[in-house]
């Protein structure tokens, strides 16, 4: 029995060599869809936390005391700047501004009479009727009485400023609040508790945080070149996930970092017209600090993870081979990674048909999103007969 199946082995091995090459030669080659790797301007977008203030607030304080007398406007309405909002009790006022006339035109008079009495003292002194110093003592009597009806018309002015204040006025226009001082409630002037709010809410800021570290890295790489600075155009997410419609812009940046938080804060300003923005809302702010003018961005679909997490990707190598490559990703945008390196322009990576392509496996490119070509017909083995 070993003497017969001893010369057939080789046969065997042979016959077995032939049908796996006919089987390779039969499997079809698989296609692969593949982008051409260019380089584009790329606006590096971020995402930071913020919260809304009022453009403008002005606490409402009298400037005089007395009694409360009205209350002259419908709380949470819109009041516009000098709209009268509340009365003080005028009484004693009116009384100064009276007493204050009264002696304006005493003052006035008592003018009259020294200067009168000095123009008259000065030709007798000059021929010696009257003694030079009663002349003085005339001149000077004028000028006390002149410097009298100065005094007394400021106190008149001081009179009508202060029966002005009984009128409390809205040093603002904007959005007031609810009253914090009721008709008849004692008010003096330089109170702390003030009697209302006005917040003028259109337009509003955002003020939106920053880490320090995050701004220093902008400055480095602005710095470092292939970045440039990007447009200041915010846009807001609010809190329950939506997106504010109108876009807002960035004024300013505080030169000091928060020792409290590490932070540094942005202040944007956004249009308010329908009031849906209120202080004190938390948004999400979405902008673009600046702009790569050489990236390259290949989307997700063609980058994967190896073992230790790093990026990895096919690209058609030479003969059509799949050939594996490590890259760089820095972030994604949209949907897409942002490399930053071991991809150049003009390269092709693959990002079709990766579930059926191995590393070093021939493929046949194709452009990405091309429609798939038909399966070869098969051959049949039957031998037509002769007659």
């Amino acid at each position: 029995m070993k003497r017969l199946l001893l010369p057939t082995l080789p046969l065997l091995a042979l016959l077995a060599a032939c049908g796996a090459e006919k089987e390779e030669r039969a499997k079809p080659i698989p296609e692969a869809g593949f982008i051409v790797v260019k380089t584009e301007r790329v606006p590096l977008a971020i995402e930071l936390a913020g919260r809304t203030s009022a453009y403008e607030t002005s606490e409402v304080r009298p400037q005089v005391s007395g009694l409360i007398k009205q209350r002259l406007f419908t709380e949470g309405t819109l009041v516009r700047a000098g709209q009268t909002l509340y009365t003080i009790d005028p009484s004693l006022y009116r009384a100064a501004a009276a007493e204050a006339r009264a002696n304006l035109a005493s003052a006035q008079a008592a003018r009259v009479a020294a200067a009168a009495r000095a123009e008259r003292y000065r030709p007798l002194a000059n021929i010696e009727a009257v003694s030079k110093q009663d002349l003085s003592d005339a001149q000077a009597t004028a000028g006390q009485a002149a410097a009298q009806v100065a005094q007394t018309r400021a106190a008149l002015e001081t009179a009508n400023v202060n029966l002005r204040f009984t009128r409390v006025p809205a040093p603002i226009s904007g959005r007031i609040g609810r009253s914090l001082a009721t008709v008849g409630a004692l008010v003096t002037s330089g109170q702390t508790d003030p009697l209302t709010t006005i917040q003028r809410l259109d337009p509003m800021f955002v003020d939106i945080q920053q880490s320090s570290a995050d701004l220093l890295a902008l400055r480095r790489s602005l710095a470092a070149g292939g970045v440039v600075p990007s447009s200041a155009t915010v846009r807001l997410k609010l809190e329950d996930g939506s997106d504010y419609a109108l876009p807002g812009r960035v004024e300013f940046a505080e030169p000091v970092v928060d020792t409290t938080t590490g932070s540094v804060t942005l202040r944007a300003t956004f249009p308010n017209p329908n009031g849906l923005l209120l202080p004190g809302m938390y948004v999400r702010a979405q902008l673009s600090q600046a702009t790569a003018t050489d990236a390259i961005l290949v989307p997700q679909a063609g980058v994967s993870r190896d073992p230790q997490g790093h990026a990895t990707l096919l690209l058609v190598g030479p003969g059509n081979k799949a050939v594996s490559r490590a890259v760089r990703t820095e972030r994604t945008v949209g949907d897409k990674w942002l490399v930053t390196g071991g991809l150049k322009p003009g390269e092709r990576v693959i990002v079709e048909g990766l579930g059926r392509i191995k590393a070093g496996q021939v493929i046949r490119p194709v452009p990405a999103g091309s429609p798939p070509r038909p399966a070869p017909a098969k051959a049949t083995d039957a031998k037509p007969q002769g007659r």
